[in-house]
């Protein structure tokens, strides 16, 4: 059995969100939290230095798209 589907029916708890990859932070947000509303999200450049302690409810988003021309200024 998938783990969302696990999820869906109150078995384990999702941990991934493969179905996020492509769509924009506030989207990709949206869908975590209405799985884990508890969740504490954080986003951060690819690449990142990040801790290795485990933390339930952290969740990371990482980033590597420039959306607009950078600019002098």
């Amino acid at each position: 059995m998938s783990s969302s589907a696990e999820a869906e029916r109150g078995g384990a708890k999702k941990q991934s969100w493969p179905e996020v990859v492509g769509l924009s932070v506030e989207e990709a947000k949206k869908v975590i939290l209405k799985d884990k509303p508890d969740a504490d999200i954080f986003v951060l450049p690819v690449g990142s230095p990040v801790t290795r302690d485990f933390r339930p409810n952290r969740v990371r988003i990482f980033v590597d798209t420039v959306a607009e021309t950078p600019r002098v200024g």
